[in-house]
């Protein structure tokens, strides 16, 4: 997996590169939209589940509950007929083998893309009535997201657990993450889940100690490579 890099407000996300290929596309050609790529566990509390309802329980394993998938985690798919446009989550995947992209059109040239991520664990993605195609390729089916379900928010996360939502999978406040090396350790902090260059609020790739504040007005908090993150105020 390619390490993230942090970036200036405004500028490239990461190492998602859009409408260019990026340097860390995998195997199958696909790229890495570096918007903060996810990791191995969705949520870290057994009893919450990301964007899940409250009393909800899991598998103890911090995967929820299977749900019957609203898009199929492989195929390409036209927004409007196929998919409606709304917020998405695929949870449980592994080794960055998801791939999912949302385009203008489907020539395929790489000017239509509009975000792309490769994923561990759970990613969010909003797609906009605008796009016209949802491509998703190795990912566990994708559920819709209910904006008005409310959760129990957690105060810890696993360090390579993807992204979270915040208020509802991860509680605002202030996370320390330790013992980070070769700065493969990258967080993100985001105002909403189109993963645009202009969806960053702050990020960083972190040696040693990483220490980051998620405020209240946050959307998501994504996480991959770190330490586990406790929260310290």
């Amino acid at each position: 997996m390619g390490m993230k890099a942090k970036i200036a407000l405004g500028a490239v996300v990461g190492v998602v590169v859009i409408g260019t290929v990026s340097a860390n596309a995998g195997s199958n050609g696909k790229s890495s939209d570096g918007s903060g790529t996810s990791g191995k566990d969705s949520s870290a509390s057994a009893e919450h589940q990301p964007g899940g309802k409250k009393g909800e329980k899991g598998s103890g394993d911090g995967t929820a509950a299977p749900k019957k998938a609203a898009i199929a985690g492989d195929g390409d798919f036209q927004v409007g007929s196929d998919v409606k446009p709304g917020t998405y989550r695929t949870t449980g995947n592994t080794d960055d083998m998801c791939y999912w992209e949302r385009a203008k059109d489907a020539t395929g040239n790489t000017d239509s893309l509009l975000a792309n991520d490769n994923v561990s664990g759970t990613s969010y993605v909003t797609i906009k009535a605008t796009d016209k195609i949802f491509k998703s390729s190795g990912c566990t089916g994708w559920e819709a997201v209910d904006p008005k379900a409310k959760g129990t928010p957690a105060s810890s996360m696993k360090g390579n657990g993807g992204m979270f939502k915040v208020g509802t999978d991860v509680a605002p406040g202030t996370y320390r993450s330790t013992g980070n090396k070769d700065d493969s350790c990258y967080w993100e902090r985001t105002k909403d889940a189109e993963h645009a260059t202009d969806s960053v609020i702050a990020n960083d790739n972190v040696t040693g100690t990483a220490v980051v504040t998620i405020a209240p007005g946050d959307a998501y908090f994504k996480t991959t490579g770190c330490g586990d993150w406790k929260k310290a105020s």
